[in-house]
């Protein structure tokens, strides 16, 4: 790890830390002899950033625009967040917030966009903090923030030209919001305390999260390239995770999240989420993410994994895969079922459906299959809306929206969100069968099977997209796959 205190002369008494002669840089840090101040801010060429547009400025004005007409008359405050604290003085890799990066693109912390209604067209403005370089001493004394800890970032005049937007220092927004203040505004809360605190709470906050998720349900040409860039990214990662599948096993979960995950920053930005490398009975906990299990010849492996993109947006794909390149009797029979059931799903996918038709269609074909199991006795009283017996095997919904966030547009009217299915919009299927280790109602050969199928789909006027259908799906493609690639005699880790 990195020791964050400036080379300095040794701890001096208190009075000596306020005096003019000293630069006092924090706790536990020695104060800096203002003379090397001084000498750190000379000698210093210009730090070359890169000068291009934005490659969705383009786009990024027209969702400016388009959220200004949903909620006409209002000025709008969007912020994208600050660095939140990992470890006392370490922070986490940032990440801007989505409905923020989807208006600008950037993906600097502590920025605000700031978009106040005009007579023809809106007028933006990007808040950016001003630079950290060489012309003032925080270069050199702030560890959090200064250029020569951290890198440069993008300030007010570079983030004008990138984003092509208008911008000012982050600095001046406490006096331009004042400025602003006989105006009605509305503002993305619980993302940057500091913005909380300078703009009055009102019932618009609520609009303008509500009208952003609905807006960003159909996803423009730009949304849908990072979004096939993103799932290309994971298939790869996925071959991956096989080719390394030999050198997890007796070593763990860990070998898969790993290797998946290194997959994700050499192509992308990280994960779009926690990793779900889950073999064996931990297959059938939905959320495992602990990842410290053992990876045994015989056992399944459900991997759930999507690689984040450098704009952001997220694949979610499931595969459930035999540790040993080949199912069981037992494996087979239920991963056929789950297959038929999001077959059932996937064709549902039609723009005018329901949201709820993949849902419906794919569950109904897993009851009855679990009937033909021997779990359930009677497949329609089971999926009755007063009885539901189905749900204890079935878990979860079947579908969710995908974009930026891997649980997209969260934010919108229930209403739109599940009514009627449009082109453009983008959705996971993912049926799934979880059979517990313990679960006395399921034959024993059944018991610590856990299996989920999921692709990334995109609604078209044509029907569904599967945009996914990279990674093969049908059991013995599966088996044929996997051993393809180990017969390709595949780098080892050497782990």
């Amino acid at each position: 790890m990195r020791d964050d205190s400036p080379i300095a002369e040794p701890d001096v008494s208190a009075d000596r830390r306020t005096s003019e002669n000293w630069v006092w840089t924090g706790h536990h840090r020695p104060p800096v002899p203002r003379s090397l101040v001084d000498a750190m801010a000379l000698g210093w060429g210009p730090t070359p950033i890169e000068g291009a547009v934005h490659p969705a400025a383009t786009e990024c004005a027209e969702r400016r625009a388009r959220i200004a007409r949903a909620l006409p008359g209002l000025t709008l405050v969007v912020p994208t967040g600050q660095l939140k604290v990992r470890a006392n003085d370490t922070d986490y890799r940032f990440r801007p917030g989505t409905d923020f990066f989807y208006l600008s693109g950037c993906v600097e912390p502590d920025c605000v966009l700031l978009i106040a209604p005009g007579a023809a067209a809106p007028h933006a403005t990007l808040y950016v903090p001003e630079r950290r370089d060489s012309r003032g001493h925080a270069f050199f004394t702030d560890a959090r923030y200064g250029e020569l800890w951290v890198g440069p970032r993008r300030g007010v005049v570079e983030a004008a030209q990138y984003y092509a937007v208008r911008t000012a220092p982050r600095e001046d927004l406490a006096k331009d919001l004042a400025a602003l203040a006989g105006t009605t505004m509305a503002t993305v809360r619980g993302v940057d305390a500091d913005v909380d605190a300078l703009v009055e709470p009102s019932e618009y906050d609520e609009h303008l999260v509500v009208a952003l998720s609905e807006l960003r349900l159909v996803k423009d040409a730009f949304e849908l390239r990072q979004l096939e860039g993103a799932i290309a990214h994971t298939v790869r990662g996925f071959e991956d995770v096989v080719r390394a599948l030999p050198e997890a096993v007796g070593r763990g979960e860990r070998v898969i999240e790993g290797v998946f995950n290194l997959r994700a920053r050499v192509e992308g930005n990280d994960v779009g989420y926690d990793t779900i490398a889950a073999s064996g009975a931990n297959a059938t906990v939905l959320h495992w993410t602990r990842n410290s299990g053992q990876v045994r010849e015989g056992d399944l492996l459900l991997l759930d994994a999507g690689v984040e993109c450098h704009q952001l947006y997220t694949a979610d794909v499931t595969r459930t895969l035999p540790v040993n390149g080949v199912f069981s009797p037992a494996q087979r029979r239920v991963y056929e079922l789950v297959l038929a059931a999001q077959d059932a799903g996937i064709a549902a996918v039609q723009p005018g459906a329901s949201f709820s038709a993949p849902h419906d269609a794919a569950v109904s074909v897993l009851a009855h299959g679990l009937v033909a199991l021997g779990i359930l006795d009677d497949a329609e009283v089971a999926l009755r809306r007063d009885r539901q017996l189905h749900r204890r095997y079935t878990l979860h919904g079947v579908s969710h929206m995908l974009g930026l966030d891997v649980h997209d547009c969260a934010n919108a009217r229930d209403d739109v969100y599940r009514g009627e299915l449009r082109e453009g919009y983008v959705l996971t299927v993912e049926p799934g069968l979880y059979f517990q280790p313990n679960d006395l109602t399921v034959p024993e050969e059944y018991r610590g099977i856990g299996v989920r199928i999921e692709d990334d789909i995109q609604v078209t006027e044509n029907g569904p997209r599967n945009l996914s259908s990279g990674l093969p799906r049908r059991a013995d493609e599966i088996e044929s796959w996997m051993a393809d690639l180990w017969r390709l005699g595949a780098p080892r880790l050497g782990l």
